[in-house]
């Protein structure tokens, strides 16, 4: 079988990072086409891929004129261009791998997911985390009946600090208006894998959450405006930009700076873009910690808690049934997962399969495959499909609105109301 050839849309990290599965493995996989404005990241892809000028476009809506290119599309695009990119893709006869979240507004998300039943097209979502050899164990753990009945589960969505900095405060994601709720663009990776693993709807949702700490009265005595600006508390604040950013690494999140890799380009940024500001003097809206309480159709309960104070970037869980407990951790270098027998008074040590050769734990890479082997009309068992996905979209959607209103949302009275508001909408 030919490998299935794809148009990438949006050649930031994401892109450059699923496009690399073409490199490792060409014969399941090529990328023929890309579409990107900033010129340098055009030029990587085209450059790695070896893409010829007509190839090569700055919109996507350029590449989308010329009709179906390819066989399958990566839609890496900014959150609030997901909608029009992916209908007019979809349109164009394109089976798509759209990045998380789908739309940062809530009825876009319904929308899709009917456009893509209707047409027939294969609509996948980047939910990276349940194609690592970790989360499989977890599910297969849970799965197997080993813990008994779950009662009850905590789930932690830990943020290296300076991660929310980059990300949340500083950067793309940091305002609702531009990007939506964070517990969306952070968290609907969390909601996916809990409804992955636990196989079960969530009927009762309520949730709690501030941005409490990047404020402006938060700020130390005598904080400039920017790091730059000659700051007389840099030594001591752990938020300052030029500690991280200005060196040669090139990875995440220093290439996030400036398309330039030198350190006299990113101090350069750091004197004029978002990246230098002080965290305490932005135009950050969205929450930098937020719980959300769930019970499920079963009667288990889950706790999910997103905070941006982390000391490492990691996810902590347990899982308590009534035969056994379960804990685990999930990072990229170390994962761990520990069984903890109630009967025995056991504790069992569970050996995970290392796979490194892409971020989440292997994630990225197997999602592509499980991608690729959808588009060839052989899914498998990991494959979400863009129905599954939003579930998890609207799980963070009703946490936003509990949030707001202090409210306790009854889920299944809420996706009903979602539908009927979409249909309304787009008068279907």
């Amino acid at each position: 079988m030919p490998p299935v050839d794809a148009i990438v849309i949006g050649a930031g990290s994401r892109g450059q990072a699923y496009s690399k599965f073409a490199l490792k493995y060409p014969q399941e996989f090529e990328v023929t086409a890309v579409a990107e404005p900033a010129e340098d990241r055009r030029y990587r892809i085209a450059s790695e891929h070896d893409l010829p000028q007509e190839r090569t476009f700055s919109t996507w809506e350029d590449a989308l004129s010329h009709g179906k290119i390819a066989k399958a599309l990566i839609n890496c695009t900014m959150d609030r261009m997901h909608m029009d990119s992916t209908l007019a893709a979809l349109e164009a006869g394109y089976d798509i791998l759209l990045e998380k979240p789908m739309s940062p507004v809530l009825e876009e998300n319904v929308r899709l997911v009917q456009v893509a039943e209707d047409l027939g097209r294969h609509l996948q979502i980047c939910h990276v985390l349940r194609y690592s050899p970790f989360w499989q164990k977890i599910r297969e753990i849970v799965r197997s009946g080993v813990l008994g009945r779950i009662i009850s589960v905590d789930h932690r969505e830990n943020l290296w600090f300076f991660h929310m900095a980059h990300s949340y405060v500083r950067g793309n994601w940091r305002e609702l208006e531009s990007s939506g709720p964070m517990i969306l663009a952070k968290c609907c990776h969390d909601f996916d894998i809990l409804y992955w693993i636990l196989g079960k709807q969530v009927v009762w949702l309520n949730s709690f959450g501030s941005l409490t700490h990047f404020k402006p009265e938060n700020a130390p005595e005598g904080a400039t405006m920017r790091c730059t600006d000659n700051c007389p508390v840099a030594d001591s604040c752990k938020y300052y930009a030029p500690r991280v950013y200005a060196s040669d690494r090139n990875g995440w999140p220093h290439n996030a700076v400036s398309l330039t890799p030198t350190v006299e380009a990113r101090m350069e940024a750091l004197r004029t873009g978002p990246y230098g500001k002080c965290v305490y003097h932005t135009d950050n809206d969205v929450v930098d910690h937020q719980t959300v309480n769930m019970e499920l159709e079963d009667g288990t309960t889950v706790t999910l808690t997103m905070q941006g104070q982390g000391d490492e970037e990691c996810r902590s869980m347990r899982y308590d049934g009534t035969e056994a407990t379960l804990y685990a951790k999930f990072t990229q270098i170390d994962p761990k997962i520990t069984i903890k027998h109630h009967l025995t008074g056991e504790t069992e040590h569970i050996a995970i399969e290392s796979n490194d050769e892409s971020a989440h734990g292997g994630g990225d890479f197997g999602m592509v495959r499980s991608f690729v082997n959808a588009v060839n009309g052989k899914p498998d068992e990991s494959v979400t499909t863009a129905r599954e996905s939003l579930e998890s979209h609207l799980l963070a959607f009703a946490a936003e609105e509990s949030r707001l209103t202090h409210q306790t949302i009854h889920m299944p009275e809420y996706r009903a109301r979602v539908d009927a508001d979409t249909r309304k909408l787009y008068g279907d």
